[in-house]
């Protein structure tokens, strides 16, 4: 066959069998999805930095005979260095970055024999929850072009949607695999902190927050990959026990009679959409006719004090990253290196004291505590996995006199006065009432995962949340497997234009 049409009808696993068995080609399959992404990714811009050539390259060289030998797949443009190919942290200053080495989770999926095709768009150095970087520009819902796909992986969410790969990588510090899965009708899933590597370069991200995966159309192939990278490398800061078996396996598995809780209020008091909840009260009902126990009931937590750790982390973050670039650039950073708000957060970072990040740590402590007497008694926790639906392209964004606030304030070097008004705090809190469920997975470093199993009555995708214990994603797949088979989303797609 020399016009593999089908191509998006398949998923990675779907697509190697077919090469395995020859009944299709590595270089169709290839030839497919890059002619899926030159016709949708101008629409879309959800891949910036395409590496067609060096993908065919792999392909006359023959890709390893892994899970997914010979299926293409597109790495975030964020943390996946790739040697000898651009990595921007969607930063203006670092555009012209090329590794000279391939971090190790890279290694580890170009083992399964995948193609890589590009690099997907990511806000700057993943900080916020839509995909709209100054650098290369917003990236648009294949369901919806109006509307954001989510962020940070917010390009891989657009791409696989849209059908360009089956699956492509996303990283997750608060949120960034399942905010764009659920905006986007595609299953996401967070690992356990440490399940998947971060090195060489990296011990911890975020304080640990920080962990990356896929995106995928299907539970299966969430779950094979996982089987392929999952593992500590050299020197990681801890290792955590493998699984009982092979996730793949797990798939195939009923999940038994599970006690889930579940929950529709926001953790920072915000208002939830009505779909939202919706989401959430069909999937209960649906839970119960599958055989499982279900009750209302919530974690004890404080979710106000929780965000404000997390502000505390990411502006402490953010002042590294600043101080790791200029490492990067030879000189130091300038304000005009990097997005304004960036440059504020970075002030206000220098600002944070080492009694602030110390605290902000024994509070993630502490309800990781909460999480695990919360799972004596139930198996898992159940809410919408956005506040709210996806919000319009721009929506987000400072607003042209806040820019120039920011920028006097960047200018005056005014972090401390900026830090004790509390208005930047008032302002982060206020974006993170539209993605507040999300972080809580992060802070404790449970797994978590996003599944379509409702859409709006605009028809816009909304995601549902469940977390497990910390380790167990076994479960997780589980579960995901028999929502799949009830509830089936793989043939859902967006009608583009």
């Amino acid at each position: 066959m020399t016009d593999f049409k089908e191509y998006d009808q398949y998923d990675g696993l779907g697509l190697a069998e077919l090469i395995r068995t020859r009944q299709v080609s590595a270089t169709e399959v290839c030839e497919a999805a890059v002619a899926r992404i030159e016709r949708f990714n101008p629409m879309l811009n959800a891949v910036v930095t395409p590496l067609f050539e060096s993908g065919r390259r792999t392909i006359v060289l023959g890709p390893p005979a892994g899970a997914f030998q010979g299926v293409p797949f597109l790495l975030k443009d964020l943390l996946a260095a790739l040697a000898g190919a651009p990595l921007s942290f969607g930063c203006r200053a670092l555009r012209g970055f090329v590794p000279d080495h391939d971090s190790e989770l890279v290694r580890r999926f170009k083992d399964t024999g995948v193609v890589i095709l590009g690099k997907t768009n990511t806000p700057e150095f993943g900080l916020v929850a839509y995909t709209e970087p100054e650098l290369f520009g917003p990236t648009r819902n294949p369901w919806n072009p109006g509307c954001t796909p989510g962020g940070s992986s917010g390009g891989t969410a657009a791409a696989v949607a849209a059908g360009m790969v089956p699956l492509a990588g996303g990283g997750d510090g608060g949120g960034s695999i399942r905010i764009p899965a659920a905006y986007c009708g595609l299953f996401g899933l967070k690992p356990s902190r440490g399940r998947n590597p971060a090195g060489p370069d990296f011990g911890e991200l975020w304080q640990g927050a920080v962990v990356e995966h896929v995106i995928t159309r299907s539970v299966r192939d969430s779950a094979a990959m996982l089987d392929a990278t999952a593992g500590a490398d050299a020197g990681a800061p801890f290792v955590i026990a493998p699984p009982e078996r092979p996730y793949i396996e797990e798939i195939r598995r009923e999940p038994g009679r599970l006690r889930i809780a579940f929950n529709l209020h926001s953790p920072i008091g915000t208002a939830v959409h009505p779909e939202n909840e919706k989401a959430v009260l069909q999937t209960a009902l649906m839970l119960r006719r599958l055989g499982h126990e279900v009750d209302e009931a919530a974690p004890d937590l404080d979710g106000r004090a929780l965000a404000r750790s997390y502000l505390t982390m990411l502006y402490g973050e953010v002042a590294a990253d600043l101080k790791d670039l200029e490492l990067v650039l030879g000189r130091a950073a300038r304000p005009q290196d990097v997005e304004t708000a960036t440059w504020t957060i970075g002030l206000l970072g220098r600002c944070e004291t080492a009694a602030s990040m110390a605290g902000a740590r024994r509070l993630w402590g502490r309800a990781a505590r909460a999480m695990g007497r919360f799972h004596e008694t139930y198996d898992l926790y159940l809410t919408p996995t956005t506040a709210q639906p996806p919000a319009r392209i721009g929506e987000l964004k400072p607003r042209p006199y806040e820019v120039g606030a920011l920028k006097m304030v960047n200018r005056l070097g005014l972090g401390r006065w900026l830090r004790r008004s509390g208005v930047i705090d008032r302002i982060a809190i206020q974006n993170m009432a539209r993605t507040p469920f999300t972080q809580l997975a992060n802070f404790t470093g449970q797994p978590a995962m996003s599944v379509p199993l409702h859409w709006t009555r605009d028809g816009l995708p909304c995601g549902v949340h469940f977390m497990a214990r910390s380790g167990d994603e076994a479960t997780l797949f589980r579960l995901a497997s028999q929502l799949e088979k009830a509830s089936p989303w793989f043939h859902r797609r967006p009608t583009l234009f």
